[in-house]
């Protein structure tokens, strides 16, 4: 490490401990008049800029265009996050309405990097996507105390890092034997927030951003750092990625995690159009996993998920003991952190979604979900993928049984405790399971499960084997 930096990072920590004895409850609350370029919060940021997101842009570079672009708005996230920085230590706190006109500057740059992965897919879609969900770390900053419905600032980067991690190991995945240029990138990446990011906000704001006890008020005519050079960017859409709603805390709704931050969930008629989990709706229930296929099957049942009445979104806990979590459309930071292993989850209807569940539950079950990513910490039981399209689920724990049962498209991520999964596929297609490369951080292996069998009858019964995958 540079000698420069370290001294920079010793005399940030000793003005930290000398505020702390000093009994100043401000912290790093800035004097007027104070140099920006003499604080140590902001020369550290500036530091993780230009060695951190440095790496990031010079792997950019040696890639393309498309990369290149989504690292541009990474880079104009950075900078404007360390503008934001310099006026909160200028600026009283504001409140709910006027915070988020202040990080409205933030907000467009985020939505920005999230239009690059609308329309239709690019090659480079996962690095376009692990980018823009990895701007959503950048939030920490609304951070204004334990009633505003988010986590504290490091474990917001970290959750936030959580959901996009999901997009780069597809890269690490896709290109660990055919492009080092790519596996740099996605490293470089997951550097920057783990531990960059999250270290810093340890060192700095571990309780938020500290405001001025004097000056003016926030306003959202806020001086922006530069743009990306090149062909003028994508409009950005009207919605904000950044909903603070000062009407709800988080003692009168569910813990949500990001959820709560980014994308306010409607509270409205919460009772109402909840699908019941019947026994029938369960594999382990179902008539036809093993004997004889039955002819006059329907053929409505192996169709494709229809999405024609959606309900309102839902995300709550029903009796105690099952997370319901409903028609959620484009929700990428749902989560789920408040759960036991007594308790059972049930996805219905979700498109376009993430949903993490942080805690260790009985079974799980993912049902007419569309390109929808779940991460789970383990279950007691099973994971059951019913009547899915384009679906990715990890496991960070333990799985005894994952069954894959009319589903087109799964993609499966097993941890070292899950490797001994039993996993169950009936009339799917396009299953993969990525497993972990022994002693190789962050490498996947990736085993595809046969779809089509052979059957030969011998000695007075049929034999069946699967057909074996070739080619690369």
């Amino acid at each position: 490490m540079d000698e420069k930096l370290v001294e920079r990072l010793e005399k940030a920590v000793a003005r930290l401990e000398v505020l702390s004895a000093g009994g100043l409850a401000r912290g790093f609350a800035a004097e007027d008049g104070v140099d920006a370029a003499l604080d140590p919060a902001i020369v550290a940021f500036e530091d993780l800029m230009a060695t951190s997101l440095g790496r990031v842009s010079d792997a950019a570079g040696k890639i393309g265009d498309k990369v290149l672009e989504a690292t541009k708005y990474l880079e104009e996230a950075f900078s404007v996050q360390k503008e934001l920085l310099i006026e909160v230590k200028r600026t009283r706190k504001p409140d709910m309405e006027r915070l988020a006109e202040f990080l409205k500057p933030l907000n467009e740059v985020i939505m920005k990097a999230i239009a690059l992965t609308e329309g239709r897919r690019s090659d480079f879609f996962n690095h376009q996507k692990a980018v823009a969900d990895s701007l959503s770390a950048l939030a920490w900053i609304a951070y204004t105390g334990k009633d505003c419905g988010m986590s504290l600032p490091i474990a917001h980067v970290e959750e936030s890092w959580q959901m996009a991690e999901f997009y780069n190991n597809k890269v690490l995945v896709e290109y660990r034997n055919k492009d080092s240029n790519h596996v740099e990138w996605a490293k470089a990446l997951k550097e920057l927030y783990i531990p960059g990011l999250r270290d810093y906000v340890k060192g700095f704001y571990p309780l938020g951003p500290v405001w001025g006890t004097t000056g003016k008020a926030a306003v959202s005519a806020l001086l922006k750092a530069p743009g990306p050079a090149g062909p003028a960017p994508p409009p950005a859409p009207s919605a904000s990625l950044i909903s603070i709603d000062s009407r709800q805390t988080s003692s009168s709704r569910p813990k949500e995690g990001m959820s709560a931050v980014f994308q306010e969930i409607s509270s409205s008629n919460v009772t109402a159009g909840l699908r019941k989990i019947t026994d029938d709706m369960k594999t382990k229930h179902q008539k036809d996993r093993h004997g004889v296929v039955s002819a006059g099957e329907k053929a409505a049942h192996v169709s494709s998920p229809a999405f024609s009445k959606l309900g309102p979104p839902k995300l709550e806990l029903q009796m105690g003991c099952k997370w319901v979590v409903e028609n959620q459309i484009g929700k990428k930071n749902l989560v789920i952190d408040d759960c036991n292993s007594k308790q059972s989850v049930y996805v219905f209807g979700c498109k376009d979604s993430v949903l993490q569940i942080r805690g260790k539950v009985n079974n799980m079950t993912i049902d007419k979900c569309t390109k929808m990513g779940v991460v789970f910490k383990g279950v007691v039981a099973a994971c059951e993928i019913v009547n899915c399209n384009s679906v990715e689920v990890q496991s960070q724990g333990s799985a005894p049984t994952i069954s894959v049962d009319n589903t087109t498209g799964c993609q499966l991520y097993l941890s070292k405790e899950s490797l001994e999964a039993s996993i169950t596929t009936a009339k799917s297609s396009e299953i993969n399971v990525l497993v972990p490369v022994t002693d190789v951080d962050g490498d996947w292996g990736e085993h595809a499960l046969p779809q089509q069998f052979v059957h030969t009858f011998k000695d007075g019964h049929f034999i069946t084997t699967p057909v074996s995958h070739s080619g690369g």
